[in-house]
Order: structure tokens, then sequence, then C-alpha cells
């Protein structure tokens, strides 16, 4: 069962996870670049019929690209172990498990907010954010602790 949050215990860790996000953001970008530096060899590769072929190289661009990956997933698991869901990478948007009478939905928050000020349903995603308001603050609970 996920971590459930209540607000000021998401919005404490918010430091933390945006500097993760910030890196994790970094090294999409590097993997990104990797990858396109691959796909431009190959298809260098392809116009010239498959002839001279550096397959060092390409062993290469292909390690290189595949490490980049590693280093992508591993930071998305680091932000993960905080509690909370990598939703899109590529704009920072981060879901924070909560129950809202009883069901499950998330605080979400996106690279560059300042602080929570949103929430939506699991099955709702980014577009169907709602404002937190008054009612959501008195209802919603995070992890008990005893």
């Amino acid at each position: 069962m996920p971590r459930l949050f209540r607000i000021e215990e998401a919005e404490r860790l918010l430091p933390d996870v945006r500097t993760a996000i910030e890196a994790a953001i970094r090294l999409k970008k590097e993997f990104d670049s990797a990858r396109l530096d691959l796909a431009r060899e190959m298809n260098r590769i392809g116009m010239l019929g498959g002839a001279m072929v550096d397959r060092g190289a390409i062993q290469g661009l292909r390690t290189g690209a595949e490490a980049k990956a590693a280093e992508v997933n591993s930071a998305i698991e680091a932000i993960q172990e905080f509690g909370c869901l990598v939703k899109d990478l590529d704009i920072g948007l981060i879901d924070f498990p909560t129950r809202f009478r009883g069901r499950e939905v998330y605080l979400c928050w996106k690279l560059g907010e300042e602080g929570i000020a949103w929430w939506h349903g699991t099955d709702e995603g980014f577009a169907g954010r709602k404002a937190i308001d008054e009612d959501f603050r008195k209802n919603h609970e995070g992890d008990r602790v005893f």
C-alpha cells in the first residue's frame, strides 16, 4: 500500500523532490540527446547502404544511451522513494497519494509551482486538477502514525 500524505507532509518534502526532479529532467535530456545521436548514426549508415560501419562507434553510442537510460530510471526511483509518483518527467509533474472523504486521490504538484495547491482523482490526471479548498483541507488524510 502506498504512503498517504497530508498536504503539510508533502510540502515539507518539496525542496528535496524539486532538487531530485530537476536532476531527473537533466538526465532525461542527456538520454534524449544520446538516443538522438544513435538514431542519426544509424540513419547515416542506412543512407550509405550499410557500408563503412564503425561497429565500435555504434556500440559506444548504444552503451552510452543505455547508461543514460539507467541513470534516468535510478533518478525516478529515488523520487519515488519519497512516496510520491512521477507522472510526467518532461514537465516535472509529481503526485502525492492522499485520501479525501475515504477515497484515494492525488495531491498534484508541478515543477515551478510554489507549493501544493491542486488535487485530482486517481483516474482524472492533470486535466482534472481542482484547487485545494478548505473542505479538502479538512477532509483529507495521510497515514496515521500510532
